[in-house]
């Protein structure tokens, strides 16, 4: 009986050797990586050690650890030479990966082989064991070889903070929506959109910025392997443009990881059609398979700020690629609007995309309109102050905002930019618009008039105010102002019931942020610490994950809505996370200009 069992044990792992042969050479064969599964063997033989004596297997474990060891190589090499056949140019100096706690590996391709256009690794490691001094300087020796900011891996106490929201918030996403669009916390499901991991996207470049690096790792490994472009399935240009595209790019300027570039250019393809219009104003939503596009569902018209606000994103793709048509597309709109008559400067909310015709209407900065004046500057500062036609403008639109829009309430005096509707003023304003504070004080930082460095702080201040007069301490989405003076007790700020929810929306710290790195005065890190312990304290869901909140006016019962937008990774916390930092490197705003989603894109330099 003891001899069959032993013969029978053998004859098992005989035939799994003879499988992990045949396997290394269909890898080979096939010329792709693979997961790895090497340690398969070694399990299998621990496993049957107490069935057989160890000098009847000893021959057979040593030819698997053999196989195992070949394989192993195989599979690096052909990693390898599948990576270097997806580049599009020879990447002089580009990391594959950058291991944070265990070790910081480069590699340098500075050995050519008699093919020009093969490049041969030479693997350099840099060991992190040691003192502070030898971290630093191993960290600054990579940095030299990559086009992005500098690692962040030691955080003062408040990024800290900020680093565990992220991790708390990402533990629900990974747990209950894997791969999804958005996380719904208290449900402890999914919900889907565009069916193109908009949180997973949206958060990539601030793992990397926070120096998550097994959290990137499983995100970027998703992207490669699950992440599919070409699906029947409508989406909105302007949303997947800023989430999605924008992440894939900045992603891309990180790491020079031709995965997400490749990812880009195939959603940058799919995106192209829409523009396809009589005038070349974008529809709103295209299918991403079948190229066919269309204005919303519920109206004939494209939002003025969903089409001018793809433009950096489609500038960026043509400036990585050499491949004009995507920057030709975003720049005939602008020129198509720029043509529209319009009421100094201001656009309304809607345009034709057959007819390219603004449709009279409400002026705002909010909803619909804002990023329009936003997107005017970051050209102009994307193509290193080249293109002046961006400043001029911008510059023309921010007097026609002082014209007509810019208020004071009573009885505080609080500053802030209010809705015009057939010339009559309307002191209504979204939290949406609080980006302009930051929009004005890059501006004047610029070289804009330094009066707008005033509105900004000013502004700024009235947007902080929306949260600290709230009980709840977070802001609702609208609020209006009062402008009648001399009423006993009369109150700045009002919030109707409709317009009393949280979004847990990013455009107060962003502009915290901006303000914070171009005054340095340390108030607005304060501000934007208290904002964070709102977040903390009224939005966070026990199992992972932040939900927006109904009522920020009722602290017993905000009433938690169950979704967790991928701007309060992608937006929110990095911006929080960036305005904690001791300084403001690590994203120069002289060298970077943010997207809409907060995505950082590098400014063009002259070569």
């Amino acid at each position: 009986m003891l001899g069959c069992l032993k013969r029978n044990v053998v004859f098992r792992v005989f035939v799994m050797s003879i499988s992990l042969f045949v396997v290394t050479l269909v890898i080979v064969w096939l010329n792709a990586p693979v997961i790895d599964a090497s340690s398969k063997g070694a399990q299998i033989l621990q496993g049957i050690d107490v069935l057989a004596p160890v000098d009847e297997l000893s021959e057979l474990k040593a030819r698997v650890k053999d196989l195992e060891a070949r394989y192993d190589r195989l599979r690096q090499e052909t990693s390898e030479k599948a990576r270097f056949e997806r580049s599009r140019k020879p990447m002089n100096d580009t990391f594959t990966s950058l291991p944070l706690n265990k070790e910081l590996t480069k590699v340098l391709y500075d050995q050519e082989t008699e093919d020009k256009d093969v490049l041969i690794p030479k693997e350099v490691t840099v060991s992190e064991k040691g003192n502070a001094n030898t971290h630093s300087e191993s960290i600054e020796r990579i940095s030299k070889f990559r086009k992005g900011p500098p690692l962040q891996l030691e955080h003062n106490e408040r990024q800290r903070a900020v680093v565990a929201a992220f991790r708390h918030a990402w533990k629900g996403y990974k747990e209950y929506a894997w791969g999804y669009d958005e996380l719904k916390p208290l449900s402890k499901s999914h919900s889907t959109w565009f069916n193109l991991g908009l949180t997973l996207v949206d958060s990539l470049d601030a793992m990397w910025l926070m120096g998550l690096e097994t959290e990137f790792q499983e995100a970027r490994d998703w992207v490669a392997n699950k992440l599919i472009i070409e699906q029947n399935r409508d989406v909105n240009l302007f949303e997947t443009t800023i989430r999605v595209l924008g992440g894939l790019l900045s992603a891309y300027h990180f790491t020079e990881d031709h995965v997400f570039l490749d990812k880009a250019k195939l959603l940058g393809d799919r995106l192209l059609p829409a523009f396809h219009s009589r005038s070349g104003i974008p529809f709103s939503d295209i299918n991403l398979y079948s190229g066919v596009a269309h204005p919303p569902r519920w109206g004939s018209d494209s939002s003025v700020s969903e089409v001018t606000t793809v433009q950096l994103e489609f500038r960026d793709l043509t400036h990585i690629t050499g491949d004009a048509k995507y920057q030709e597309a975003v720049d005939k709109v602008m020129e198509i609007v720029q043509a529209q008559p319009k009421t100094d400067s201001l656009v309304p909310l809607y345009i034709n995309a057959q007819t390219g015709s603004l449709r009279p209407g409400v002026l705002t900065f909010g909803a619909r309109a804002d990023s329009y004046y936003e997107y005017l500057l970051k050209q102009w500062l994307q193509s290193g102050k080249k293109d002046k036609k961006f400043l001029n403008w911008y510059l023309s639109s921010m007097d026609g905002m002082k014209k007509h829009l810019l208020r004071q309430s009573e009885p505080s005096k609080l500053t802030f930019v209010g809705e015009e509707i057939n010339g009559r003023f309307n002191p209504k304003m979204d939290h949406l618009v609080c980006y302009l504070a930051g929009t004005l004080a890059l501006g004047a930082h610029n070289g804009a008039p330094e009066g707008h460095l005033k509105i900004a702080k000013e502004l700024v201040r009235t947007c902080y105010q929306m949260y600290e007069r709230m009980p709840t301490g977070l802001s609702p989405e609208i609020v209006y102002f009062n402008m009648n003076s001399g009423v006993l007790g009369s109150q700045d700020i009002v919030v109707k019931p409709a317009d009393a929810h949280n979004l847990l929306r990013p455009e107060t710290v962003e502009s915290l942020f901006i303000l914070s790195c171009l005054t340095k005065d340390p108030i607005y890190k304060e501000w934007g610490w208290k904002i964070f312990n709102a977040f903390e304290k009224h939005t966070k869901v026990p199992i992972g994950g932040y939900s927006s909140i109904s009522n920020v006016q009722d602290t017993s019962n905000p009433r938690m809505r169950d979704k967790m937008e991928s701007f309060f990774l992608g937006e929110t916390l990095k911006y929080l996370f960036l305005l904690f930092s001791n300084e403001c490197s690590i994203l120069p705003l002289d060298q970077w200009v943010f997207n809409s989603e907060a995505h950082p894109l590098p400014v063009w330099t002259s070569t």
